[in-house]
């Protein structure tokens, strides 16, 4: 059995709610920017998913222990004691890998660890099967690893709904650039499965903010160029990725602040800002500012 901790970074991803009080004066009504978390957005979440598990590891001041295997190798009743085992030795998520046969994006390891998996006849049906039984009985959400081509034979729609009834919390789908992940996050989010999207090295800064804006859980962040595997060392340049994709975050954070506040400027267009401009055009300043 292949276990691995693959060269990646995982980035928080979970953008905190935001509303704005709006205070009155005896002339003018005055925008604040006081920040409160408004009724309509508190909201239970999942004990076990992907986002609550970071929110919580953040509040801890820790970081997450996110283990990866392939199902099937050597077999699924291997599997199953090894996603209980992981379980109990603190995991805080666990990357379960769906094998193929094609697995472009990994090392020798992970394609042998596939290799193996299919060879003993492991398929969607037969994981899936497992994974009913064993979800339950874990404390840490699972995040399925697969390619497109399992989830194009099976329809977007039936695939989401069925990996959502064995309790999966979370997906990452290797091959499928952004401008074609609609339809996976629009049935992601449908059944409640947070979809995890990738940068890499080399995405281009206004291509990392479309990803960070859209992804659901966390951010996958691939540390170097290649396929997954073992390496010498780790590049240097992984720190200063880590603080670009910070700062997408912020950013993007910031505009979702702004355009709250635009909102309520234009539900009341005779309030002022403090500097005394309308609340509307000085938003939109504000806003123009950070893009």
């Amino acid at each position: 059995m292949a276990l691995a901790l693959k060269s990646s970074c995982l980035l928080q991803l979970k953008k905190p709610e935001a509303g704005f009080n709006v205070c009155f004066s005896s002339k003018k009504a005055i925008i604040s920017v006081k920040r409160y978390t408004p009724v309509a957005a508190i909201r239970i979440m999942d004990a076990v998913g992907l986002s609550a598990t970071f929110t919580r590891l953040k509040k801890e001041g820790k970081v997450a222990f996110i283990p990866y295997i392939t199902a099937g190798d050597p077999d699924l009743s291997t599997t199953a004691e090894a996603l209980k085992l992981l379980d109990s030795c603190g995991s805080d998520i666990i990357e379960l890998g769906i094998p193929y046969s094609d697995p472009l994006a990994d090392g020798p390891v992970i394609q042998a660890a596939a290799t193996r998996s299919l060879a003993k006849g492991t398929n969607f049906n037969v994981i899936i099967d497992m994974l009913k039984e064993v979800v339950p009985q874990l404390s840490c959400p699972i995040a399925l690893f697969t390619y497109y081509n399992p989830i194009l034979k099976r329809g977007t729609e039936k695939f989401m709904s069925t990996i959502r009834d064995t309790g999966v919390h979370g997906l990452v789908v290797p091959d499928v650039p952004l401008e074609e992940t609609e339809t996976l996050r629009t049935e992601a989010k449908k059944h409640g499965i947070e979809l995890v999207l990738l940068t890499t090295p080399t995405t281009p800064p206004d291509r990392m903010k479309a990803i960070v804006d859209v992804a659901e859980g966390f951010v996958y962040l691939v540390s170097s160029v290649g396929v997954t595997g073992a390496r010498a060392s780790v590049s240097g340049s992984v720190q200063s990725l880590l603080q670009e994709i910070k700062e997408v975050c912020i950013l993007l954070f910031n505009l979702d602040v702004f355009r709250s506040l635009l909102k309520s400027s234009v539900l009341f267009p005779n309030f002022f800002s403090p500097s005394g401009l309308p609340a509307s055009l000085w938003l939109q300043e504000l806003v123009s500012d950070q893009l």
